[in-house]
């Protein structure tokens, strides 16, 4: 399927954008232009990491995922909520309320993920154990990372920990599992991960390591955020979890930077959290300068998923609730270990295939041209004056000079030629 036929998990909102360039700024594959006092995005460069989402002054920039109205087409819908989702509603709110609650909203049943988490942990250490090279392994549990990876630094496909995120792990299991015991086809079984980040949308419809995805979507965790604290606050004190559940302290610390590798046995591992140090800390282990480090986890997101943009509460009050519920469920495991060894010892986690690199387009199809087109764009680039100021609508004079070789943009769009060049007409005119 060609990358341009991909669903994309963000849109601009063309009546709000004022084309102020933040989005194009911070933007870390520089896929997005403003053109006509409007932002556009080049769904070609997109990594859908919503960088652009959280920036954006003028809430322009839209996630595209699930809708609570979405999920009428479905007779048996589960919810599959991230363990952020816990941190959400306050000091008093327990994970079991929660998950009551949203079977009070709509869903049939609900899961918690934190418990399969755990089970990721177990999996994670067999994988290590049993293969000594490449190092680091990166987690590929935050999908943006995976992308990253793909587009910026493609020889680290191999690093990639090629077992399936929790979300997909337990969507596998449960779509089995409830078309038996409720009696339904799995297709009449709508399973929906409960989200912090609009990425997940593009694993989802697109995944890299799977022909189809076990989920069936995923709701934004502010579509729901109003209809679940208002019945927290409705039944505070009376609310019991219908459905038996093992909460998984160890699962639970997923939600922020440092929960993955909270869970491992190993002690050589790190954890880095926000765009700009994934990006330099991938950059230093394609450098090789890391190879003593067992294990990476990168989270695009400032502080982990907890900082994910589609969050509702702050960040900091939601790490220190998440800290609050390590302290009241404990960090021992609760899986059976013996299981999960044998799972995967039965590729139940496994990846479909490897995650293989996806380059940029190429300046042209045809390699011959290709080359004279990068003459020229480095001709240009000595013509610019290199201050990377973003008044074209490109992020820097390098993609400047690339849209005008490609015929996207043209030369007079740098204010500086333009000035040059009327000052140069009115000294022509003068000199006349």
């Amino acid at each position: 399927m060609a990358e341009q036929t991909y669903f994309h998990s963000i849109k601009v909102d063309k009546a709000k954008c004022i084309g102020c360039v933040t989005c194009m700024k911070v933007c870390p594959t520089k896929a997005i232009r403003v053109r006509e006092q409007k932002a556009h995005i080049n769904y070609e460069r997109c990594i859908d990491c919503g960088e652009c989402l959280r920036a954006c002054p003028h809430s322009a920039i839209i996630p595209l995922t699930t809708l609570l109205s979405d999920l009428n087409r479905f007779k048996f819908k589960i919810a599959l909520p991230s363990p952020v989702l816990y941190t959400q509603f306050g000091q008093q709110s327990m994970p079991s309320e929660i998950l009551t609650v949203l079977k009070e909203i709509g869903f049939d049943h609900v899961y918690d993920e934190a418990l399969v988490c755990e089970m990721m942990s177990v999996a994670t250490e067999e994988y290590l154990d049993e293969n000594r090279s490449p190092r680091p392994i990166i987690s590929s549990i935050c999908p943006v990372v995976v992308r990253l990876v793909q587009r910026l630094f493609p020889s680290l496909c191999g690093n990639i920990l090629p077992l399936e995120p929790p979300r997909e792990i337990a969507a596998k299991n449960l779509r089995s599992e409830t078309a038996k015991q409720e009696e339904l086809k799995a297709e009449e079984i709508g399973i929906i991960h409960i989200t912090p980040c609009s990425a997940k949308m593009v694993s989802i419809n697109h995944p890299e390591s799977m022909a189809k995805s076990h989920l069936d979507g995923a709701i934004s965790i502010r579509e729901i955020y109003n209809k679940v604290m208002m019945k927290l606050k409705q039944e505070a004190g009376l609310l019991m979890m219908q459905t038996q559940t093992r909460i998984s302290g160890v699962g639970i610390g997923w939600a922020f930077e440092g929960g993955e590798i909270r869970g491992l046995k190993y002690s050589n591992t790190v954890s880095v959290s926000g765009l700009l140090d994934t990006i330099r800390i991938l950059e230093d282990v394609e450098s090789g300068r890391l190879r003593n480090i067992e294990y990476l986890e990168c989270l695009v997101c400032p502080d982990g998923c907890i900082g994910g943009p589609l969050t509702v509460e702050n960040r900091f009050v939601a790490k220190s609730n998440v800290l609050r519920l390590l302290r009241h469920f404990g960090g021992k495991r609760r899986v059976n270990t013996e299981l999960v060894q044998k799972l995967y010892k039965e590729n139940f986690f496994s990846f479909a295939w490897a995650v293989e690199p996806k380059s940029f387009p190429p300046l042209d199809a045809d390699r011959g041209v290709a080359i004279e087109k990068l003459k020229m764009k480095e001709e240009l680039v000595g013509k610019l004056p290199g201050t990377d100021c973003g008044v074209c609508g490109a992020p820097d004079c390098q993609t400047l000079a690339e849209d005008i070789v490609r015929g996207e943009a043209k030369p007079e769009d740098c204010i500086y030629i333009s000035r040059n060049e009327s000052q140069g007409e009115k000294k022509w005119r003068k000199a006349r």
